[in-house]
């Protein structure tokens, strides 16, 4: 998940879970339980608040003692590097990171695997993948593959005129997105059916501006993609200024609750929802079982991903926002 939203408080403070211990009595856990590491993009996204969420749980229920930190905004490499250092200092047995730099992060992430701590990343894969010891994420591809296939659907045929509302270059996350989007909807990179593309860091206010940058080169568009619901409300803003909110299809990715609403209102027509909290607890779960008995997480694990709509489409599956409302974060 890339959502932007306004800079959180750089935390590199060491946040204890409550050990399972009897009677519920609410004791810390003790300086001897293994510690597991939980580096986010920011603090503020609900994304990831979702996911530290999911990471506490997880660590209660399996004796640990979580440390968790941020950068101050989403792209804040330096902050996730000097968490990584605090944490391999303070004896972490894992580090579970979703990478704001998914390469300049890669010298730091060996440095802790060569110092004997298991890696994972989270959401966001690094570049290689191989970097870390796994992956558990949402399987982006299919993400945009969904909503490119419903977006097909609902066009019903009708000529299309997309906008892309990116991410930004060379950040995995959003470049798998968009390419499962072309690849669900049927046309290639450079297709003349995509009259404009534009980056919006996953920001509302940028999606907001990339959408009127856009309408501006091509005013005829009927359909745009987006990066992350953030990005969708900040284009429907646009739209519904021009008075063309109703005649353009809205597709996106995250299935976070304010997104899912905006389905359940019109606003955007569909969305594939993403699980953080099962990535993070996962993920400490994984930390756990290699505390305990030293085997590590290998490879990929796809956490999942449902396509939500209200109007659904012929050949394309997915749930309605009754279902996206029950399972989103946010």
């Amino acid at each position: 998940m890339i959502a932007k939203l306004s800079a959180g408080l750089l935390a590199t403070a060491l946040l204890v879970t409550a050990c399972g211990g009897s009677g519920g009595s609410g004791e810390s856990t003790s300086s001897s339980a293994a510690k597991v590491g939980l580096i986010t993009k920011t603090e503020t996204n609900p994304f990831f608040v979702k996911m530290k969420e999911g990471a506490q749980k997880a660590a209660q229920a399996n004796g640990m003692e979580l440390m968790s930190a941020a950068g101050k905004f989403d792209g804040d490499n330096a902050a996730q590097i000097t968490a990584i250092e605090n944490m391999v200092a303070a004896g972490v047995k894992g580090i579970l990171i979703t990478p704001s730099d998914t390469k300049a992060i890669v010298p730091a992430i060996k440095k802790a695997r060569d110092a004997g701590v298991m890696v994972i990343a989270l959401d966001t894969p690094t570049e290689p993948q191989d970097a870390t010891d796994a992956l558990f994420a949402t399987d982006n591809l299919k993400a945009g593959e969904l909503i490119g296939q419903y977006a097909k659907g609902a066009m019903a045929g009708k000529p299309a005129k997309i906008a892309t509302l990116d991410l930004a270059p060379g950040i995995t996350v959003g470049q798998l997105r968009h390419d499962g989007f072309l690849k669900g909807f049927g046309v290639a990179e450079g297709d003349p059916s995509i009259v404009c593309s534009q980056d919006t860091r996953g920001d509302q206010a940028k999606g907001q501006t990339a959408m009127e940058n856009c309408l501006q080169k091509a005013p005829d568009i009927n359909l745009v993609y987006t990066i992350n619901e953030p990005a969708a409300l900040g284009a429907y803003t646009a739209l519904k200024a021009k008075g063309r909110e109703k005649d353009v299809l809205i597709v996106s990715v995250d299935g976070g609750c304010t997104g899912t609403k905006a389905v359940q209102s019109g606003q955007i027509a569909a969305t594939s929802q993403q699980y953080p909290l099962k990535m993070a607890e996962d993920g400490v779960k994984a930390v756990a079982t290699f505390a305990k008995g030293g085997q590590k997480a290998a490879g990929y694990t796809d956490t999942g991903v449902t396509l939500i709509t209200d109007k659904a489409v012929s050949g394309v599956e997915g749930k309605d926002t009754a279902f996206g409302l029950a399972n989103c974060w946010g």
